[in-house]
């Protein structure tokens, strides 16, 4: 690997695409250079602020790993990103930002102060470099080993949706038996949130629009179209009573049906702001090693499926991020970038 020094350094006699699909450019040495290639957003907006670019291969700091990418999770907050959302103690943006905020690879340099991790590993993690590239960066403590059972694609759904999903759920803390409302249901977090409270011995039921009516009872989940009077059919469909409910949505839908829970303790959110309204709780995202470490055992002991629908080449990485944008999505999409 090139450090990002020797690229800056370049004399562009000559530029050709390589097999990975990144920029080589010939300096005045005559060395060659991977320029890694991303998808990166240039200004808040809409997708005309998106474009393709080449960036140097990013330098591990303190507490991160430098990964060769290998797939990426595709997220609704990618885009909301793009579009200015501020997330809590984020710095103001640096354009270009690579799009993305999860990935999973292979190490190649490990920053100051990190343990545990080796260039070589194959891992997964929460990527602040951006995950729609070829190379990108690592949080050390929000990344994990990769199982050698889990597929790279399947381990780049896990560290948002999946780690988003076992934190409500194991925050919520019911017991066996019990009966948690995911409303929501048919998207990442909800898909692997329903599967991780059956495998805890909950029955769900989800809210769902009717499009992913069969999707979603596939997975073992009593099926709720939200609308008018969705109260009532929550209420039909949990004939025992809801203990507990688990907010992906919030909006009319959570207002409908936040009467059906007596105990208001017992409300999870994953919304800055709607627990505030009703009494519960957001959900703490621990997001750590070690939750990573869970959700991936749970892929090997085939309790958690991480339902990916669709795959795209980094070259489409515009289709697939309209494709969750636009809430077409079911399940989860992946960027792949290289085999």
């Amino acid at each position: 690997m090139t450090p990002a020094a020797d690229i800056a350094d370049i004399a562009e006699v000559s530029t050709r695409w390589d097999s990975r699909g990144g920029t080589a450019r010939e300096t005045a040495k005559g060395t060659v250079v991977v320029v890694p290639k991303a998808y990166v957003y240039n200004d808040h907006g809409g997708p005309e602020v998106e474009a393709f670019a080449d960036l140097p291969i990013p330098v591990a700091g303190p507490g991160q790993l430098t990964i060769a990418v290998r797939a990426a999770g595709v997220n609704p907050v990618d885009w909301k990103l793009r579009g200015g959302l501020r997330l809590p103690a984020a710095p103001p943006a640096v354009f270009p930002v690579v799009l993305g905020v999860e990935a999973s690879g292979v190490v190649t340099q490990v920053g100051p102060d990190v343990n545990g991790f080796a260039v070589g590993d194959e891992v997964f993690g929460s990527a602040p470099g951006g995950g729609y590239a070829e190379y990108t960066v690592l949080t050390a403590r929000e990344s994990a080993r990769k199982p050698a059972a889990v597929s790279f694609v399947a381990a780049a759904t896990l560290p948002v949706a999946a780690a988003t999903a076992y934190d409500g759920v194991h925050q919520l803390a019911l017991p066996p038996g019990a009966t948690l409302l995911i409303i929501g249901v048919g998207g990442g977090v909800g898909v692997a949130a329903a599967q991780i409270a059956r495998h805890a011995g909950l029955t769900v039921v989800g809210t769902a629009s009717a499009g992913k009516k069969d999707f979603v009872e596939a997975l073992g989940v009593a099926h709720v179209e939200p609308g008018p009077d969705v109260a009532d059919r929550v209420r039909a469909a949990a004939s025992r009573g809801v203990d507990g409910i688990y907010d992906l949505v919030g909006g009319e839908t959570l207002d409908d049906v936040v009467e059906v829970l007596a105990d208001r303790s017992k409300l999870v959110t994953a919304l800055s702001g709607a627990s505030d309204r009703y009494g519960g709780t957001t959900v703490q995202r621990a997001r750590d090693s070690r939750v990573l470490d869970a959700v991936a055992q749970l892929v090997v002991d085939d309790a958690l499926d991480p339902l990916v629908t669709a795959t795209f080449p980094l070259d489409q990485a515009p289709a697939a991020l309209r494709a969750v944008e636009n809430g077409h999505a079911r399940g989860k999409i992946v960027i792949k970038v290289a085999a």
